[in-house]
């Protein structure tokens, strides 16, 4: 497993690193309709994961509008999803106060399978959190992606990451 800090301290993440080159693992997580969300029902163009804690976070909140605002020109070719524990409403709430058009949201509070089949689940803390993450996968399922940020407060590499999207996206 990667080495993630949260404000400086280790954490533990359940599961197994994803790296790139392999395939992607199925989750269960529930979108903005309240309908459970699995790989498969993402499945037909390329995806783009980011996974953040929480969307009630400056660190979180700002990746999720600079990915909106750069994934602007490529929506028709990829879809893109931000990940975390927030509850659906909450993550609705927030999609709409800040115009979020470009990306989908996805709710980890299911059975919290993305955290786990992805290796981004912090058990470590008083509650459990999504560490943070980029995954970009093809049209077949295959990771193309992998970035599991360091330091849980940090941003991720918007410029690789956007190189990899661009490149499934073609």
């Amino acid at each position: 497993m990667p080495n993630v800090t949260f404000k400086g301290n280790p954490v533990k993440l359940a599961g197994t690193e994803i790296k790139a080159g392999g395939q992607a693992p199925d989750f269960a997580c529930v979108g903005a309709g309240l309908e459970v969300i699995s790989l498969a029902k993402t499945a037909g163009k390329p995806r783009m994961f980011s996974v953040v804690p929480s969307l009630d976070t400056p660190v979180c909140s700002q990746q999720t509008k600079k990915f909106n605002d750069q994934l602007a020109g490529l929506k028709d070719k990829i879809v893109c999803y931000t990940v975390s524990l927030d509850l659906p409403f909450a993550q609705g709430r927030f999609c709409s106060a800040e115009n979020i058009t470009n990306m989908q949201t996805l709710s980890d509070q299911h059975d919290q399978s993305f955290g786990k089949n992805y290796g981004v689940l912090i058990t470590s803390l008083p509650v459990p959190l999504l560490s943070r993450a980029i995954f970009v996968v093809d049209k077949n399922n295959k990771v193309t992606y992998a970035e599991y940020v360091p330091e849980v407060t940090s941003h991720p590499n918007y410029e690789k990451a956007m190189e990899a999207v661009k490149a499934v996206a073609g």
